[in-house]
């Protein structure tokens, strides 16, 4: 039994050693697409700001001047157009799965950043409680040297992984009001360009109706 408890105890310790070098691989690969997502950030809070696009559309009664929020909407918008021009009929189900395409591609972007809110401090604590363990290791034979390397390590992918989560989570946020904020306009788009050809085809059907059942007086010939 207490061979049992020894291998079992001498297998776990070489595996939570061996686990240490794929964690601080893998907080080095984040931290670089930490950065990475930093500057694509950056970059697409700028693109914001500066596109202007605005559109006019007739709803039969007025027209409605829109100020469209970013290129994925402007996108969609031109993707609904030509839909709309080569279908007949505005309750066509590609306008529907145009839409929830668009919605589903937007909000999919944000699955990576979900997964380093999580992962980072996940990684941090395994980076922190690996070196923990070969640092009593090491103490309770006297080495105070690997000790404290093993103490520099575990606070350092602390710190590490905490960061790398709430940068991924501040950009998360953002992006996903963002998202959101698209996602009800390009609604609005879809609903309103909707609306507008279904009245346009029920005006026509109204005249095809009206020719069809339309009543000719007899001509009386004159004697």
């Amino acid at each position: 039994m207490n061979f049992l408890g020894a291998f079992l105890t001498s297998f776990i310790y070489l595996v939570s050693s061996t686990l240490l070098y794929p964690v601080l691989l893998l907080l080095s690969i984040l931290t670089l697409w930490s950065c990475a997502q930093c500057g694509a950030f950056l970059g697409e809070w700028i693109a914001r700001r500066r596109f202007q696009k605005t559109i006019e559309i007739d709803d039969g009664n007025r027209r409605i001047t829109l100020f469209l929020r970013s290129s994925r909407v402007a996108a969609f918008y031109e993707s609904l157009r030509q839909i709309q021009v080569r279908r007949d009929s505005a309750g066509d189900p590609h306008t529907a799965y145009l839409l929830v395409s668009a919605e589903e591609e937007a909000r999919s972007s944000l699955d990576w950043l979900r997964l380093v809110v999580r992962t980072g401090p996940m990684l941090g604590l395994m980076g922190t409680l690996i070196p923990m363990g070969t640092g009593l290791a090491a103490l309770s034979r006297g080495d105070i040297g690997r000790l404290s390397s093993d103490l520099v390590i575990a606070f350092t992918t602390t710190v590490v992984g905490l960061a790398q989560g709430g940068l991924a989570y501040w950009i998360h946020t953002i992006r996903r009001r963002w998202i959101e904020a698209d996602c009800l306009q390009m609604e609005y788009l879809a609903e309103l360009i909707t609306g507008k050809h279904d009245e346009e085809r029920d005006t026509v059907d109204e005249a095809e109706l009206f020719e069809k059942h339309e009543v000719t007086a007899p001509v009386r010939s004159r004697s």
